[in-house]
This record gives C-alpha cells, structure tokens and sequence, in this order.
C-alpha cells in the first residue's frame, strides 16, 4: 500500500511504526472473512480493511469525522484479521495509533465522555474497583440484568498457600480479577504449590495498563506499565522464573511492555525482560503434565468445553496449550464450531457495544452449548464474566478445574 503521511505524524515513532504497518497491507481483504463485527454488519468500513483504510486517510492529513470514529470503536481488538493476514500486517498496533489521532480530533459526545472517563478511571484502580463490586455483589439479585451481567456471584477465593519452594514465579494479581473472581489466582497458587513451585505477588503492582491504553489514554499506560515494572524488578533480580498471566488480556499487554517502552531510554532495557519473563499460564504448565497425569489421570469426569480468549490465539499466538493441559489430566475436552471468533467481551467493548457484544455472545454460546458441555472453561476474566451472563452452564477458569481436582484427589 502506497502511503503519503502528512507533516504532524510523519516524522513521530508512531508514524513510522505506521507507515511501515500500512506498507505491508496489500488490499487482499482476507481478514474481512474473519472479522466477527464484519460478519454481523456487512460494512466494508466495520472490517479491518476498510478500517485501514480510513486510518491511512486520517494520517495522510484527511480530517476524521465522528463516523471515522464509531467505525474504530466498532472493532473489538480481536486481532483475528492478524492470525488471518498472509502479510503479516500488524492490524492491532495500527488501530491504536489511529484511535489516539482521532480521539484528539473528533470530541465525543458528553454521555460517552463521562462512561469512558468512569471506566478508565475507575477499573485500574483496585481501591475503588473491589469495594464497588463487592457493593454489587451484595444487592446483586435487585440490580437490572444489564448491571448484573456485568457483577458475578461472588465466590470464595480459598487459601493462599505459604510453603516456600526452591523455584518461585510471580504473579499479576490484575485489577478487576480479584475482586470478580478472586479464586482464579488463589488457584493458580495452590496448583503451583502442590507441583513444587511458590507463586509470589508484588504488592505495588496493578493493572497491566490494558484498560487506558485501549481507550486512548496512552499516556496514563505507560504509567502504568512503569509502576508495575519498578515493582517487579526486585523479584526479577532476586531470581523470579517468569511473570505469570492468569488473564491472557493482560498477558497479551505485558508481552508489549518491551515495543511500548522501546524509546524510553530509563526503561528500555527493563521493559524487553519483563517482555521475555511473562508468560501465560498455559506456556507453564505444559512442563507439569507428566505429574499431572500421575496426580489426576481418571479423576475428571466432566465434559467441557473450552473457549479459547482472542488475546490468547491471536494476540499472543498461543493454540492447543489449554487443550494439551486439560487432555493430560484426563479432562474430556472440546472446541467449538468458529472458536476462532471472539465472544464479544474485549475489555470494555460489552460496555460501550452492548449491542454487537450480546449478539457476539449469544453465537459464541450457542456453539460452545452445542458440544453439550458439564462446564465452559477459558482464560480471561473479561470472556468469563461476559459468557455466564448468558447461561445456567457454569463458566470458571481452567486453572479451576484443575485446582478442584487436585484437592479432591488429596
């Protein structure tokens, strides 16, 4: 694709990385096929190409209008058109690049102003986060559905575990997991503990920075991102193995610690190993399933079904890992039909397109509910907490089946 940047955006990195990603586009209209918003509206400019399209435009000096805008709100992020694209164009870093132009273009009406500046403010911030939901959770029954979707039942985290082990990792403890589903983690300490592994959590660190970066406070990110680096360093130096993600969207954001900070000459080099160290729990566990075979072969009798996160298969690429896993405990466990299309959570997005989210969920639904599935697993709290608004099934964390089946098997 031939690109003429103008002067404002030429000359920036952001420009560059830009003018490089447009560059590798070449019009092929493959990712249309596997966009899940292009499938449900039919508009050219609702699919990657399209939406290319009008951020080329925008960077080569063309005003943004406030349609230019609803149709990069309308994407997900899903980054399926990525794992589709033969060229290998870089769709998610170029709609970032162009959300933040055309934020700073095109003021947004003031009822979107205010939800958004609640979500970004109010999200990362575990300190006003938990006790909200807790708050939720205790009038949960007389909340409206819309509001209740979005609060879980509360459940129990269980105990931490405090044996200390020759080999240790840390964790990010995250911002809404806990206090939406604070078991996961616990869990996930528990299963390491019981294979001779102490999981460790730096108190200072919080939310990987997801959340503002994708709704173009790029800025408030990188603080983000900086603040949970200085915390982890420490562990880093005194040895920790990786940086474990329970939630594959965090995961997907820490793995680009390392290009976000690139020119960032106090944290460059920091950025790139904590980009090296972070792994998702699916990347861990596959050394374990010889002693998860001999501890759990025979002792899972349900059927699941299991959805993989969009920020696991294609933002980071990762496929069969949670399947591998599972199948070695002995679980009986399927994909569904279009398990490559996403479910419609994508962070804030089934809040601010309820409309294209809940349709998004209902097809995802229908087809995990169609392997006749005990249980739905996945690995993102966004895509658990969006899919058991949907149904009666139970939906947890595969770590959490594993978890269960250790403790009964003890």
């Amino acid at each position: 694709m031939q690109t003429n940047l103008a002067d404002f955006i030429k000359h920036t990195k952001e420009g560059q990385e830009a003018d490089a990603i447009l560059r590798n586009c070449v019009h092929c209209g493959f990712c249309t096929a596997t966009c899940p918003t292009y499938q449900l509206l039919g508009d050219e400019l609702d699919g990657p190409r399209g939406r290319i399209y009008l951020i080329k435009q925008v960077l080569e000096g063309k005003a943004a209008t406030r349609k230019t805008q609803l149709h990069l709100d309308r994407c997900l992020t899903c980054r399926n058109c990525e794992s589709t694209c033969p060229s290998g164009v870089q769709y998610g870093r170029l709609v970032d690049i162009g959300r933040g132009i055309v934020e700073k273009q095109v003021q947004r009406p003031m009822a979107e102003r205010i939800v958004r500046r609640v979500l970004k403010e109010t999200l990362p911030r575990k300190w006003l986060f938990t006790p909200a939901m807790k708050a939720g959770q205790l009038v949960r029954p007389m909340l409206p559905k819309a509001l209740q979707n979005k609060v879980p039942v509360a459940h129990a985290a269980g105990v931490w575990p405090v044996r200390q082990h020759a080999r240790s990792m840390l964790l990010l403890d995250g911002c809404v997991q806990p206090a939406m589903s604070p078991n996961i983690n616990a869990a996930t300490a528990r299963v390491l503990d019981a294979l001779g592994v102490q999981l460790m959590v730096a108190p200072k660190a919080g939310c990987c920075g997801a959340i503002r970066h994708h709704m173009n406070d790029h800025d408030g990110a990188l603080d983000d991102v900086r603040r949970n680096i200085d915390a982890w360093w420490p562990h880093v130096e005194a040895g920790a193995e990786a940086i474990v993600m329970t939630a594959s969207g965090c995961g997907s954001m820490v793995k680009d610690y390392g290009h976000l900070l690139a020119h960032d000459p106090a944290y460059a080099e920091r950025a790139q190993r904590i980009t090296e160290l972070t792994k998702d729990l699916s990347e861990i566990m596959p050394a374990f399933e010889q002693e998860l075979v001999r501890k759990l072969a025979g002792k899972i009798s349900k059927r699941v079904a299991y959805h993989p996160p969009c920020t696991l298969q294609h933002g980071q690429q990762i496929r069969g890992k949670v399947e591998g896993v599972l199948r070695a405990a002995g679980v009986d466990v399927s994909l569904c039909a279009d398990s490559h299309l996403c479910c419609g959570s994508a962070g804030t997005y089934s809040v601010l397109q309820p409309e294209l989210s809940y349709q998004l969920r209902d097809n995802k639904l229908n087809n995990l509910q169609a392997t006749k599935p005990d249980m739905i697993v996945s690995a993102n709290i966004g895509c658990l907490t969006h899919l058991q608004s949907g149904t009666d099934t139970p939906v947890r964390h595969w770590i959490e089946l594993i978890d269960s089946a250790l403790q009964q098997a003890h």
